[in-house]
């Protein structure tokens, strides 16, 4: 009974908060707030170092790069367009040297003026503090910047296809020169967008009231940009995932950020769907990695062996039907996606492999975060290394610190674990670069969790990249070439639910890919809905 004890008492603490929210009979309207809770604490609330959909989501209407990505949900949502840039860039040189100009008059939300040179050191601050974006930006040798005229050029070592969609990644959004060259999630950065982070409490929560700037500046010089509806918008971290969904259903918050228990889903869909609940595809991939650097995931027959004895519906069912199996690290619908499954549910071959294999190894840590279903879905996986003879132990970590402890190369014990990954961008490369090449393995911020180095495919990936168009063919195979070396054992690709308040208007909320809900579409179906505090 603790569990229901629990869930009461977190929402009876919101009702209050929804009490003082309404205006008193005659008072002038106050400002309009959008309450939301997250189940975890994004991994920081810095643009140079985020690299989870909790942080992206959290900061997409905060931090603007040199160039973004269009608000619109669907395809429209991917395309690249001018973000503090006046335009796109211009390419020159084989593909190594890209031109543009930061617009002039901007502001961040302290009232400084925006610089070009600021991207310069943007971009030394990202690299200085080992962030988990570097290996996008490795290929840049020189960047020259003019503050009077706000040229920015930046020259690369080889071409870089890709490097128009890593200029609207976050890891590169403006920050103030000065700005300290360590993790600021604790006190965000200022910003340039509509919104600002006005408080952070670690672990707890943070809120955003509009940036002042926007209205007096940045608004009219960034016409491209949504504004945003609600004046502030205050998030709570509520770890339990029933409170969440009994808060949104009271109206004591307006929106969750994450999906609620896949047990109620069903029964949310049916009461919500269309008004209140929907669900959105994603460009994503959910796999469990295996460290290819150690005992006894260096042996290819046994990772071979796992991904034959994983049955991804069962995962399915785990997840309530919100991830579609599949078998392979491109998602449906990225360019150079071939339907492809080397490894079919059977466990008589995954055993046969083992036993050929002769792990001596045989004792390993399995590491999980604790949000659910993933947790779930991880204790199965433990559950089958040891019907293959493993001794496996669960490790739980909370969400909050999950990606930093497996993403430092010092911690104790990384054999294998649950990840999941969403684009970055809509390019292939972003589903094998941070993913599996060499050159995204980091002391810190390590995003290549199954440490697998392969020159002749690192090459394969550089090549690949360089081209100004896409090789679905050359991808395709590329695909291919992993899944047979089987570093990791994908299980699917997520399909991902907003719901909201009946407060809210969910026709008019942006769901992006890339960064997922939209904080600058929410808006209220009627006005009047104000905080006191």
């Amino acid at each position: 009974m603790r569990g229901a004890v629990a869930v009461g008492a977190v929402l009876s603490a919101l009702f209050l908060a929804v009490a003082s929210m309404a205006p008193a009979r005659g008072a002038e309207p106050g400002p309009t707030v959008l309450r939301a809770t997250f189940a975890s604490f994004p991994d920081y609330l810095d643009p140079q170092l985020s690299y989870t959909a909790e942080g992206w989501t959290a900061m997409y209407d905060t931090y603007i790069p040199l160039l973004t990505y269009r608000h619109a949900s669907g395809k429209a949502g991917s395309e690249v367009i001018p973000g503090l840039a006046q335009s796109l860039p211009m390419i020159s040189d084989g593909g190594r040297k890209y031109v543009l100009y930061l617009r002039q008059g901007l502001r961040y939300s302290n009232g400084r003026p925006v610089r070009a040179s600021d991207f310069k050191y943007t971009v030394r601050r990202m690299f200085e503090m080992y962030s988990g974006g570097s290996s996008f930006f490795a290929d840049v040798e020189h960047i020259a910047t003019d503050d009077e005229t706000g040229r920015i050029a930046i020259r690369l070592t080889r071409p870089r296809g890709t490097f128009t969609y890593e200029l609207a990644l976050p890891f590169v959004a403006l920050v103030p020169r000065g700005t300290p060259m360590r993790d600021q999630s604790a006190h965000p950065p200022p910003a340039t967008g509509p919104y600002a982070i006005t408080e952070s409490r670690i672990g707890e929560g943070w809120s955003y009231e509009r940036n002042p700037e926007w209205d007096l500046h940045n608004g009219a010089l960034l016409p491209q940009l949504p504004g945003g509806h609600v004046d502030e918008i205050r998030v709570m971290v509520m770890r339990n995932p029933l409170a969440q969904v009994r808060a949104v259903e009271d109206g004591a918050v307006d929106w969750m950020q994450n999906p609620p228990p896949p047990s109620l889903t069903a029964g949310i869909k049916h009461r919500y769907g269309g008004s209140q609940f929907r669900l959105d595809p994603t460009l994503s991939l959910y796999y469990f990695w295996m460290n290819t650097a150690k005992t006894p995931f260096d042996d290819v027959r046994v990772r071979r062996a796992v991904n034959y004895a994983i049955d991804p519906k069962v995962l399915q069912a785990i997840y309530g039907g919100q991830v579609v199996p599949a078998h392979q690290i491109l998602p449906p619908g990225m360019p150079g996606y071939r339907s492809l499954d080397l490894y079919p549910h059977d466990m008589a071959e995954a055993r046969r492999l083992i036993a050929k294999a002769k792990p001596r190894d045989r004792k390993i840590t399995v590491w999980a975060d604790n949000e659910s279903p993933n947790e779930e879905a991880t204790a199965y996986y433990a559950q089958v290394l040891r019907g293959l003879g493993f001794k496996a132990r669960l490790k739980v970590l909370s969400a909050d610190n999950y990606f930093t402890a497996i993403g430092n190369l010092s911690t104790p014990n990384l054999d294998t674990g649950w990840s999941n990954w969403f684009e970055d961008y809509p390019h292939p490369n972003d589903f094998f670069q941070p993913l599996l090449s060499g050159e995204s393995i980091f002391r810190r911020y390590n995003s290549n969790f199954t440490q697998i180095d392969v020159p002749p495919l690192n090459r394969r990936i550089t090549g690949l990249r360089e081209r100004q168009r896409i090789s679905e063919s050359g991808y395709a195979a590329l695909d291919r070439s992993y899944m047979k070396l089987a570093p990791m054992a994908p299980y699917g690709t997520r399909v991902l639910s907003t719901f909201v308040s009946s407060r809210v208007a969910l026709d008019k909320v942006i769901w992006s890919s890339t960064f997922g809900a939209d904080l600058a579409s929410f808006q209220f179906k009627y006005s009047g809905w104000t905080a006191v505090d």
